[in-house]
This record gives C-alpha cells, sequence and structure tokens, in this order.
C-alpha cells in the first residue's frame, strides 16, 4: 500500500516533466555514504581563543549523537513532520507538487529533507522539473543505503544557515556565540528557522523576520507535541541577545595570516578544508596588553602632532 502511494506521484511527475532519469543515470552516492566535511582553518592563542578563521565555509561537524534532541525534533518539526516515516519523499506533498506541474499551477516545493541533502549534495539549486525528478530518485536511493539518523546527521551538518555558516553547529557560534548543548529553547527555534531562507530572513540581516521564522517553528513544535502550550509561550517573550558580527577578541590578525601561510604551504588548499586547528604560542592577556600599548602610543603620536 505503501509503495502504491508513492509511485503515484512520482509516475505523475516524470510524466509532467518528460524526464527519464533511471537509477543507473545518477551519480554515486559516495559523498554521503563516506561524508567527508569541509572544515574550515583555525588558529587559536596558546590559551584557546580563537585569532583567525580561513575558509570559504564555516562548519564545525557533530556527531547526531551530539547533537541535541530538542534541535532535531523543530528542525523535522518545520522542514520534515513525516521525516521518520517516509521512504524518503512526502507522498502528499508530491501529489501537490505534481498537480501542479500537469495543471500549470504554481510551482510547489513539497522536498523532504531527504531531497533536501540530495539537492545539497548532488544537484543545482535552480528550480527545474528534470531537477526534482532526479532529487527524488536520489532520495529515495538514500533512503535504501543510510538510516534516518544519517540522513539527519547530513542535513544539520551540511544546509548552510547563512553568514557563512553550514551546519547548526556553526549557526550557533556565529549567532548566539555558544554550542548547541547551550542553546535555549527559543536560540533553538530561530536556528531551525533557517534554512528556508539563509540570506535574507537571519537575525543579523533581518531580525524581524527571523523571529517570525522562530514563531513559526514552536508552533510546528507545539503541534507536533515536542513542547508544551506553556513552553512555547515562555520562549515567544525569551529575550534573543544576537553576537554582533565584528573583530575577533584578540587583535593579532599578522600572527593568524603567518600560520596561514605556514599550514598552506604544508597542505595546499586543503587546507581550507581538513578542520586543522592551529595553537600558536601567543598568550591573548599579553597581546591584548600590546595591542592597546601600541594604540595608546598611535594616538598620543597623533596628539602631538609632526
Amino acid at each position: 500500500m505503501r509503495l502504491a502511494l508513492l509511485r503515484a506521484p512520482i509516475l505523475a511527475l516524470v510524466v509532467a516533466t518528460g524526464a527519464h532519469a533511471a537509477p543507473w543515470d545518477l551519480p554515486p552516492l559516495d559523498p554521503v555514504l563516506n561524508y567527508q566535511p569541509r572544515q574550515h582553518l583555525q588558529v587559536f592563542t596558546a590559551d584557546g581563543v580563537e585569532i583567525g578563521a580561513f575558509g570559504t565555509e564555516r562548519r564545525f561537524f557533530v556527531p547526531i549523537a551530539r547533537i541535541p534532541k530538542r534541535l532535531q525534533d523543530a528542525v523535522i518539526a518545520v522542514e520534515d513532520a513525516r521525516f521518520r516515516e517516509h521512504a524518503g519523499i512526502d507522498p502528499k506533498g508530491m501529489a501537490r507538487a505534481a498537480i501542479a506541474l500537469l495543471t500549470g499551477g504554481m510551482r510547489q516545493g513539497a522536498s523532504t529533507i531527504t531531497q533536501q541533502v540530495a539537492r545539497t549534495f548532488f544537484l543545482e539549486q535552480r528550480f527545474s522539473a528534470e531537477r526534482k525528478t532526479r532529487e527524488i530518485l536520489i532520495a529515495l536511493e538514500m533512503e535504501k543505503r543510510l538510516s534516518k539518523d544519517q540522513i539527519l546527521e547530513l542535513y544539520m551538518n551540511e544546509i548552510f544557515l547563512g553568514q557563512r555558516a553550514y551546519g547548526f553547529a556553526a549557526a550557533a557560534q556565529v549567532y548566539f556565540g555558544k554550542g548547541l548543548d547551550k542553546l535555549s529553547l527559543a536560540e533553538t527555534a530561530m536556528l531551525a528557522g533557517l534554512p528556508q531562507n539563509p540570506h535574507y530572513a537571519n537575525p543579523i540581516t533581518n531580525y524581524e523576520r527571523a523571529v517570525q521564522r522562530q514563531r513559526i517553528v514552536l508552533e510546528r513544535m507545539r503541534v507536533a507535541g515536542v513542547i508544551s502550550a506553556e513552553q512555547q509561550a515562555q520562549a515567544r517573550v525569551d529575550k534573543l541577545v544576537i553576537k554582533p558580527p565584528g573583530p575577533p577578541s584578540v587583535q593579532a590578525g599578522h600572527v593568524a595570516e603567518m600560520a596561514r601561510l605556514a599550514v598552506v604551504e604544508r597542505f595546499g588548499a586543503q587546507a581550507y578544508t581538513m578542520g586543522l586547528r592551529v595553537t600558536t604560542s601567543l598568550r591573548s592577556p599579553d597581546q591584548r596588553a600590546a595591542w592597546l600599548a601600541l594604540r595608546r602610543g598611535v594616538l598620543a603620536h597623533d596628539r602631538r602632532g609632526p
């Protein structure tokens, strides 16, 4: 019965698009079966203060077992409520999408978490009917080869969430300056609302829109039964402190650049994706004192004039 429900919308979509993608036309699944997350290069002082980060993608890989269940619940509630039950696609959503294509109606997304992972790893983001069909077929194949937890782990570590943050651990640091295990319910819901529109609905670029999305997540969580009405009400009024973008707390860009050059000389361009952490001999209190002394000296010189 379940397979019959799945076949109808898939067949309708394939007929509607004229696409003839078959399993043997699909890309190898190695990138998801043997996931190697791209993690940026970090440079630290001897006492653990970050003084530099290099790489186009800011990502901290976190295994699914260490991702708080509440964050998992929030993401599933808002992105794919039937994630744990379906076989890669949502039959109801796919039926709506097929009808829209057949009748020329408004385009329907209906992408499950599995489909989003398929698109992120294997396909272009621009919508086309052929891409949608391939996305479905890849998602179905992924569900045969990976567990639900493995798929969710890929999603939560790979998805772009704005401000050069990829994955929820990086987003928690970028927006709130804390780890996943320290997030409040209000913060959790705001992060879970980011995937839909990370460029323009994140709390740094548009706080009001991010709050609107957060409230949608909280409502979905309440409906799903993973939070109570009382928890929802409290999270709606909790004050959120967004970490302002700005320079590092220790001004040591020259040292970070020296470390970057040394690492790139040894590892090449891969240095920016290997997740390397470089610890220098610099101590943050000493560097802060040196920077303040230099600043005072420059200001005093400027006041004296030539």
